[in-house]
């Protein structure tokens, strides 16, 4: 990077694909990094789209960025966009990924087309919006520390980290249970479950730090105005999700302008990506 950090990204689909082909830049949830699951991964390789994963700051072996807002993310894409010789792309994020996607829009307003957000949180302090309400309790607890500072969140994540780090797929969703939804434990299975544990331990390997700075980033101020996103943007939120609620989603379609919102009731917070990625592919696509 600029700046002398290091950068740590996922090229998916890349090899064999034209040079003119499609570019999507994929931000992860929190904790995760770059790598895409491998029906994101599958369903990109149906839509000819080439994948750029960026693993934000602190997680697996990208070089930690303290004080981080989530706005800093746009300068570190544009970056890697730049390496690669891209000059126009479009952008999804899941969960935590969600605001990481839209701060890229708004950032790059000549270079992204559109963005998606999968069960995307919302700014936390937002009028209108209650913020834990209808969260399950891990998520109510992780919040609670990030909001009482910046000590208890890190003694709460450091407590966490052993019980992911290393965990394997058949742990996965007793790991997450207060957090999944019949519809989203039916999901968290076979090779998304390893997906899932791979993530986990790959991100959270060097230690907590990209995990806390994104909690801390999420508890403030974001560093953009939603108001100011001028790129088609594409809501995605399951009526069932406990790690971000439905609310969240229906929040970010209001005040986003021209947003197009799918609130889909029946789904959680990972059938909705297991479910409906094609159709957020194929809209990025007909964007590009």
């Amino acid at each position: 990077m600029p700046d002398g950090r290091t950068l740590e990204v996922h090229l998916t689909n890349w090899a064999g694909t034209a040079a003119d082909a499609p570019v999507v830049v994929d931000h992860h949830g929190t904790p995760g990094c770059g790598r895409p699951s491998s029906i994101t991964a599958a369903a990109a390789a149906r839509h000819g789209v080439r994948l750029v994963g960026p693993t934000r700051p602190g997680y697996a072996g990208s070089t930690p960025q303290p004080g981080r807002d989530v706005a800093a993310v746009a300068a570190d894409v544009a970056a890697v966009l730049d390496q690669l010789g891209v000059g126009r792309a479009a952008v999804m994020g899941g969960s935590g990924g969600g605001p990481h996607a839209l701060a890229t829009a708004a950032g790059l307003p000549g270079r992204i087309a559109a963005a998606a957000t999968l069960a995307s949180v919302g700014p936390y302090g937002a009028a209108g919006l209650d913020f834990l309400a209808g969260m399950g309790q891990d998520n109510l607890d992780e919040f609670g520390a990030a909001l009482a500072g910046e000590p208890q969140l890190r003694a709460y994540l450091e407590a966490q980290r052993p019980g992911l780090v290393g965990v394997d797929a058949e742990q996965i969703a007793p790991a997450l249970h207060t957090l999944l939804p019949p519809v989203d434990r039916a999901a968290v299975t076979g090779v998304l479950a390893a997906d899932v544990a791979e993530s986990f331990t790959s991100a959270l390997a060097p230690g907590i730090e990209g995990w806390l700075d994104d909690d801390l980033a999420f508890a403030r101020p974001w560093g953009f105005a939603l108001a100011d996103l001028a790129v088609p943007v594409s809501i995605w939120q399951g009526g069932a999700d406990l790690m971000v609620p439905a609310a969240h989603g229906a929040w970010l379609a209001d005040r986003i302008p021209g947003a197009t919102a799918h609130l889909l009731p029946l789904e959680g917070h990972v059938s909705i990506v297991v479910g409906r990625i094609d159709e957020i592919l194929a809209a990025l696509v007909s964007a590009l």
